[in-house]
């Protein structure tokens, strides 16, 4: 079999040229992406030296998918989702470059950020949601484990780069790095928004089909069919609990950097330095995670492995908190981004195979706002107990509770682990 053919049966999604171009654009949008990721609590770190306004910025980003994303999977539904994108990545372009026109201009402040950040969880909360459904019009049902992994492998080798090439502007230009790094995030908007005008959808698999009833109607009916269905109901519920506690305890890493691990005569390129390596090591287990799960899409046991991945990322979170040096983290960084993707894209995926296509919006939304809109208040809970008992405590509570009920959960509902689709 020559390489041509093997690329095609491993990885099927790629058959479709719609889903390369847009999987090309998002993949160079995405490394920008990352170097804004990593470069914003650095930045507000520096400039304010409170773990509190770190929760604040994750509550700020966070709290428009408490708000938004549920109606957005009633509206994504009655519009043209790839139109949708375009202008959603738009607004996060014209966030970027303000950003770095605030940055670079020495006029930027902590409230400036928290703003900012606001802006870009308000796109952030449609564009996700509409880019999701999207997906299946794109390469059809049957390559959709695989384009959901592939997504999920950019999304990753783009958190390994992003850092990467954030870390040298922020250690050579100090004190310009940041806005050239938002700049960076800016330009590459431009990638996804060119590539989405040369995609075309399927309508076979599009919601935006036949009659439509009242919004509110259609809401109900959305979250009747997750009442309904015990296997999808709990896969949603499984993804709160980190999105509440878990995932906002990484916020706190610009604190380990800057004060746990740090060291006589520090200098800022160093705090930088060991911030970026964080950062990059927990890319690291992320993209080994994603490039699994592209090459074994076609695996049946995936109930399974999302519950390992549920466990690895709360063990690694626990261990996190015991960590005093850098190079003690680096590993349990590693094992966080393993453990993350794993279980997000499984339950992502499992979710998106079980679901009718009339109803994917509306129940991917309640997903992502079960993963998403819980996070401001957890954001501002972990900011809170790291401000007042430091980030170890916050860490090891966070990574205690989704161990604890993770477990609790498998217990008592051992059907979830053995989900095959």
């Amino acid at each position: 079999m020559n390489i041509t053919a093997t690329i095609s049966n491993r990885f099927p999604a790629l058959n479709s040229r719609d889903f390369r171009i847009f999987w090309i654009g998002q993949f160079i949008s995405l490394i920008g992406t990352w170097m804004q990721n990593t470069t914003q609590p650095y930045l507000a770190y520096r400039i304010s030296g409170q773990p509190f306004y770190l929760g604040l910025i994750g509550f700020a980003s966070a709290v428009p998918a408490l708000l938004l994303t549920l109606p957005a999977g009633v509206l994504v539904e009655r519009m043209d989702k790839r139109k949708v994108v375009i202008i959603m990545q738009s607004v996060m372009m014209l966030q970027a470059f303000g950003l770095a026109f605030l940055s670079l201009t020495g006029l930027i402040t902590i409230w400036h950020i928290v703003v900012m950040a606001f802006i870009l969880g308000v796109a952030n909360s449609i564009e996700i949601t509409a880019r999701q459904a999207m997906l299946i019009e794109l390469v059809g049902k049957q390559a959709l484990p695989n384009a959901i992994a592939l997504q999920s492998t950019i999304f990753n080798a783009a958190r390994v780069l992003g850092p990467a090439l954030a870390g040298p502007l922020l250690v050579v230009l100090q004190g310009g790095g940041e806005g050239w790094a938002f700049f960076a995030n800016g330009v590459s908007y431009l990638f996804i928004i060119i590539s989405l005008f040369f995609v075309h959808t399927n309508s076979e698999y599009s919601s935006n089909v036949g009659p439509h009833t009242g919004a509110m109607t259609e809401f109900r009916e959305g979250q009747r069919y997750i009442f309904a269905t015990a296997v999808v109901a709990l896969l949603i519920v499984t993804a709160a609990v980190p999105g509440f506690i878990g995932f906002p305890s990484i916020q706190q890493v610009p604190v380990f950097a800057r004060d746990i691990f740090s060291q006589p005569n520090d200098t800022e390129a160093l705090i930088a330095a060991r911030n970026s390596a964080m950062i990059t090591a927990q890319g690291v287990g992320a993209l080994i995670a994603a490039v699994t799960l592209a090459t074994f899409s076609m695996m049946k046991r995936k109930g399974l492995l999302m519950t390992v991945g549920q466990f690895v990322f709360a063990g690694a979170l626990v261990g996190l908190s015991f960590s005093t040096t850098l190079p003690m983290s680096l590993p349990l960084m590693t094992l966080i981004g393993w453990g993350t993707v794993t279980q997000l894209a499984m339950t992502n995926t499992l979710i998106q195979l079980l679901v009718p296509n009339h109803l994917r919006g509306r129940v991917i939304s309640a997903y992502f706002w079960a993963l998403n809109g819980v996070a401001p208040f957890g954001s501002l809970f972990v900011g809170w107990m790291a401000q007042t008992y430091g980030a170890p405590t916050a860490v090891l509570v966070g990574g205690s509770v989704c161990f604890v009920l993770a477990l609790a959960v498998h217990i008592y509902s051992p059907k979830l682990r053995q989900v095959v689709a």
